[in-house]
């Protein structure tokens, strides 16, 4: 049986049992397929430091690290986040079926492995997993950069590009952009809150879209020149300050008072005296006015 795939897939093997390797490699190879094979969970995950496989088999019981531990770590990689790891095991009872799952497993197959039945679970995963990177990558190619992080700031996904630039697990800044984005995100966020994040020397910003499910943060990843020059633009025509082009920015994006002063870190207060100058210097009576000057501004711009 070979997957419906033009490209070869590679797959990771991961088993202490090196009878039940062969085996498996012998049909993956018959179907077409280039195996990797790890005897343990620190080879896959010396492994994975280099290579981005298609699909992982993951044993679920090991000496030294389990195939539980070993998925989570292999999850902690961006370049992961996609690639489907399906459980091997001899335990099928509830726990151990949760316990993989719960891991970042997409599903589990039963020993002694029926090959079949193997290889047709191994089509759907990576059908469903090629359909998703398709659609990052497609994202990706419209100026989406998006990605999404649960509550502590672990990446769940990404689009290439952002996976690309947000340092990974093992890079000295990680845990400084992963507590930031925690701090962050502890507060009561809107859609369009943004925070300027600098991510291996690159000045950048991260905006806030929406909260998926009640725990997946949907954010998008901005460089912060367009906006600069933006408020640049606004500066120079109307003889603002840096921090009243900032907030006649804001404006046209159509955020309250309360949300600039979020974005800007100052209080609701400071963002009004701030607008009654921009008012003053464009010669308008309100907020609408303001945001509809600035608007045709940049439209030009």
């Amino acid at each position: 049986m070979k997957l419906h795939d033009d490209q070869k897939t590679v797959v990771m093997v991961v088993d202490d049992a090196v009878d039940s390797i062969r085996m498996i490699n012998d049909a993956l190879e018959e179907a077409g397929m280039t195996v990797l094979v790890a005897l343990e969970g620190n080879q896959a995950l010396t492994i994975s430091r280099n290579i981005t496989p298609d699909v992982v088999l993951m044993d679920a019981l090991m000496p030294h690290m389990d195939g539980f531990e070993t998925c989570r770590r292999l999850k902690e990689n961006p370049a992961f986040a996609d690639i489907p790891i399906i459980f091997m095991t001899g335990l099928s009872d509830t726990e151990h079926v949760v316990m993989g799952l719960n891991a970042g497993g997409v599903d589990y197959v039963n020993k002694p492995i029926n090959t079949t039945e193997l290889l047709a679970r191994m089509d759907v995963h990576l059908a469903n997993a090629r359909m998703t990177k398709s659609a990052r990558s497609a994202l990706d190619t419209a100026g989406q950069n998006l990605f999404a992080v649960d509550r502590e700031g672990n990446l769940l996904w990404g689009t290439p590009h952002v996976c690309r630039c947000l340092p990974d697990s093992n890079h000295p800044e990680f845990l400084e952009v992963k507590s930031q984005l925690e701090e962050w995100l502890g507060h009561n966020l809107e859609p369009g809150h943004s925070m300027p994040l600098k991510i291996v020397d690159t000045p950048r910003s991260v905006e806030f879209l929406a909260l998926v499910d009640g725990r997946e943060y949907l954010l998008r990843l901005k460089t912060p020149q367009n906006q600069n020059s933006a408020a640049a633009a606004l500066r120079e025509r109307f003889q603002l300050t840096l921090r009243e082009s900032d907030v006649l920015l804001w404006i046209a994006n159509g955020k309250t008072n309360r949300e600039i002063g979020q974005i800007l870190d100052m209080s609701p207060r400071t963002v009004n005296k701030h607008l009654e100058q921009v008012f003053r210097k464009l010669g308008v009576e309100n907020r609408t006015a303001a945001a509809a000057s600035a608007i045709r501004l940049l439209a030009t711009h």
